[in-house]
């Protein structure tokens, strides 16, 4: 067992240290007993005591390190972003709608919902938003979502009664404690600016908000939840981060057409993974070829089936893919 590792993690140091002192304690009870072969029966059962306890202590550390392990695949931080995409105005709209449906779902379920930045249309439709989610399972629930979700509906301003299609894609960022990637700053253009907001005496007098531009792949992240430049420059870097794995775990997954079979859906936001239809009241996703009705509940935040039904159709693929 490497104790210097496990001291230089906070979650173990403790544990690692005391491991430590009974180990160096082991060793002066083997001195003694080598100075005087006498206290033999007296020193085996102290000894006895010693192991108990080691053996303890290294199963606490083996717990913990399982723990974080678990917490680094499936983090309880990410970074949830909507974006409109085919359909104007209507697009915006069933982005700000689906923003808002996760929304109230994490209120449900008792996660925190934070904008992180957000560009609005002049009718209070989203451009593209993103927001951060933190809670107890929130990725591991989450992950699927990410895809184009499509809406069929007759808008309000439709006359002729006409179905109009619109699309809006969602992106599952986790926000992982340790990244695997390491990015040089120089690669990384930062640039502030005045945070944008509704009210307060220091709204637009502060240049707090982040952007980050990655110059080799030309992605841009910009933040202005935190009141402070530094905590939107580190949230703004996580977020990035995030990014750049993503897009190198897609890279990996098409050199391998194998891993296709082995997830739901591709984690691709170019794929289309949903359609709420709103004339039949029915919402299915494509993916594991399920639907169901009461889209008004599910828009204000009865998404648990959904997510519990993606999650069920992922364990029985890994059963399948393991056995």
């Amino acid at each position: 067992m490497d104790l210097e590792k496990y001291k230089a993690n906070h979650k173990t140091a403790y544990l690692a240290e005391s491991l430590e002192r009974l180990l160096k304690e082991e060793e002066e009870i083997k001195a003694m007993l080598a100075g005087d072969p006498t206290m033999a029966e007296l020193v085996k059962k102290e000894l006895e005591n010693l192991e108990a306890q080691k053996a303890t202590l290294k199963t606490q550390i083996e717990n913990l390190l399982k723990e974080e392990e678990a917490e680094d695949a499936f983090p309880n931080e990410l970074v949830l972003e909507v974006r409109a995409g085919v359909g104007g105005e209507e697009a915006a709209l069933f982005a700000r709608k689906l923003a808002d449906m996760y929304k109230t779902y994490a209120a449900r379920v008792g996660w925190s919902f934070v904008v992180v930045d957000e560009s609005t249309t002049s009718i209070g439709g989203y451009r593209e938003a993103s927001f951060e989610i933190n809670g107890k399972g929130a990725y591991k629930a989450l992950r699927f979502e990410t895809g184009v979700h499509r809406i069929q509906r007759v808008p309000d301003t439709e006359k002729s009664g006409r179905v109009h299609t619109s699309t809006a894609s969602v992106a599952i960022l986790p926000i992982r404690k340790k990244a695997s990637l390491e990015v040089p700053l120089s690669d990384i253009e930062i640039e502030f600016s005045r945070s944008g907001g509704a009210g307060g005496q220091n709204v637009n007098k502060v240049e707090t908000a982040v952007r980050l531009t990655h110059r080799p792949s030309g992605i841009v992240v910009r933040c202005t939840s935190e009141r402070s430049q530094g905590r939107n420059r580190e949230k703004a870097m996580g977020i990035l981060l995030s990014k750049l794995e993503i897009m190198k775990e897609e890279k990996e997954a098409k050199q391998y057409a194998g891993v296709r079979k082995e997830q739901i859906g591709t984690a691709d936001r170019s794929e289309k993974i949903r359609t709420y239809n709103i004339l039949q009241d029915r919402i299915t996703d494509h993916r594991i070829k399920e639907s169901w009705h009461n889209i008004p509940a599910i828009f204000e935040g009865n998404l648990g089936p959904i997510l519990e039904a993606l999650e069920t159709a992922d364990a029985d693929l890994q059963k399948k893919t393991t056995s």
